[in-house]
């Protein structure tokens, strides 16, 4: 996944790759959860560091993703491509008998080729139809909700989700000119909607905010990252690895808060009989929270907002028997 640059036409470039395999693989064998595919970068740079005997089950919606899983799937036997939601990957696991993973990754975002396809409607910076739905082929689109949800609601979107600091005025100027159809349109509301004073200021496009909590809100990204992690914990084995890539600070928070929970002692009544010793955080952290190096974001500006966070299991129960 990555975050939208407005004019997102160029390959898609994986993020944070190196540091993906040194954390999440601890051997050559294994089997492996890739729960957001893309376009594969992460998969195939995994498959290029482990054995014959390793196996990677890779998840998307987006049906331009599963194309691409299909066609690496003909290519190394050792991969298996799956269409559906992440938040599903327990169900989707066991279609295939998978029951439990030695390493899981989750990429939230989006990719340089969503974001590069005037058709999906994510990028303000091309025009397009406003859709915004990671698979098209269901839900409720932007341009629909737009059209229909009220002040409001619209302007509690983009204020939860985008942190918008206009929000209001935004939402104010959506009702007015609505129906709304293309992303350009959209794009130049927001920027009429904001004041030229800070509009002539900001380092990032007017519009940056507004279509970030949209796309958010459209997708249900951040009930589906919280399910996503709760199912990927519960499928790890033993000693497994848990590895979540964001790209703003509303799902780091959410992905630091439930890595914190994991990595901390049980709150104990103080009488009840047992020493520290006896207690186990169900998990331990993999080193500090990673950003991507100097190196890499000159090379692909979009890795900048990058945040990599890893967890390894050490037990089911939160008290040792």
């Amino acid at each position: 996944g990555v975050v939208s640059d407005g004019n997102d036409t160029d390959a898609h470039t994986t993020v944070m790759v190196a540091e993906v395999t040194e954390k999440l693989l601890q051997e050559t064998s294994g089997i492996y959860l890739d729960a957001t595919f893309g376009r594969g970068g992460h998969s195939q740079a995994l498959l290029t560091s482990l054995d014959s005997t390793a196996r990677i089950v890779g998840i998307d919606r987006d049906p331009v993703a599963v194309h691409a899983g299909q066609l690496l799937a003909d290519a190394d036997s050792r991969f298996t491509m799956i269409s559906g939601r992440f938040s599903e990957m327990t169900r989707l696991a066991a279609d295939k008998g998978v029951k439990a993973f030695d390493g899981i990754l989750m990429d939230i975002g989006v990719s340089s080729p969503q974001l590069g396809d005037p058709t999906r409607g994510f990028s303000f910076g091309l025009d397009g139809p406003l859709d915004m739905r990671m698979d098209p082929r269901s839900g409720v689109d932007a341009q629909e909700w737009l059209n229909t949800a009220s002040q409001e609601e619209i302007g509690s979107v983009l204020r939860d989700y985008g942190e918008e600091r206009f929000a209001q005025r935004i939402a104010k100027a959506v009702v007015a000119e609505r129906p709304l159809h293309t992303t350009t349109e959209l794009a130049q509301l927001i920027g009429s909607a904001i004041p030229a004073r800070v509009r002539y200021k900001l380092a990032k496009h007017p519009a940056t905010r507004s279509f970030q909590a949209i796309r958010i809100f459209v997708n249900n990204e951040l009930e589906e990252l919280k399910l996503g992690m709760s199912a990927a914990w519960e499928l790890l084995n033993t000693g497994g690895r848990l590895a979540v890539i964001t790209f703003h600070s509303l799902e780091d928070r959410l992905v630091k808060r439930q890595f914190k929970s994991l990595t901390s002692l049980p709150d104990l009544p103080r009488r009840l009989p047992i020493r520290n010793r006896e207690l186990s955080a169900p998990a331990r952290l993999i080193g500090r929270p990673l950003k991507a190096s100097r190196r890499e974001v000159v090379a692909n500006p979009r890795a900048r907002s990058a945040t990599l966070r890893v967890i390894e299991k050490i037990t089911s129960d939160r008290v040792k028997s």
